[in-house]
């Protein structure tokens, strides 16, 4: 299995821009890309991971997500899914922060829902249905757009909601607000 290089925004705006096409069917193929998918994740230390953002037009996503976003040794869970569909969400929606490995170094305060219902393929090919809440689900919903051709700044309910954090004299990172290029 192998890592793969990810398309930052700018490289490839077309397909991190257009909904990817359905799977509907998990053979060997999709479950090596799911391996190398996971690896590149990882390797990039993050916590998902979307087709597109390996420059691939498939509707396939990974995530790892700890069971408890608070303890750092907390056991975490890995999916691996395709097609999936958010089938309900709670109206109760909550602002968090976000990143995304195909946006180096930007930040944004998203609002996203507190509980959703997804449907998928599992690697096996099996049809799955999840409820999530919490980070969990905000993971998912932050990579199910990435399939629809949305990313996270996209989300946000104001241009103040995006930043950059950097590190100040005494070692704690504070926010720099995200400043609208000049045409």
């Amino acid at each position: 299995m192998s890592i793969r290089p990810i398309v930052s925004v700018g490289d490839n705006d077309r397909v991190l821009r257009s909904t990817a096409r359905p799977v509907r069917r998990i053979d060997r193929r999709i479950r090596n890309l799911m391996h190398d998918m996971i690896e590149t994740m990882r390797d990039a230390n993050g916590v998902g991971l979307a087709a597109p953002q390996i420059g691939l037009d498939l509707q396939v996503f990974v995530a790892e997500v700890p069971e408890d976003i608070d303890d750092p040794d907390s056991p975490v869970r890995t999916y691996a899914l395709a097609d999936p569909e958010v089938v309900w969400a709670s109206e109760a929606k909550v602002e968090g922060r976000e990143a995304c490995l195909s946006i180096p170094e930007l930040f944004g305060d998203v609002p996203r829902h507190v509980q959703i219902k997804v449907r998928a393929l599992d690697r096996t090919g099996r049809r799955v249905e999840l409820d999530l809440h919490d980070f969990e689900a905000r993971v998912f919903q932050h990579e199910i757009d990435h399939l629809h051709g949305v990313l996270f700044p996209d989300r946000v309910t104001g241009l103040d909601k995006l930043y950059f954090l950097e590190e100040n004299d005494a070692g704690e990172l504070v926010r720099v607000p995200y400043a609208v290029p000049a045409v």
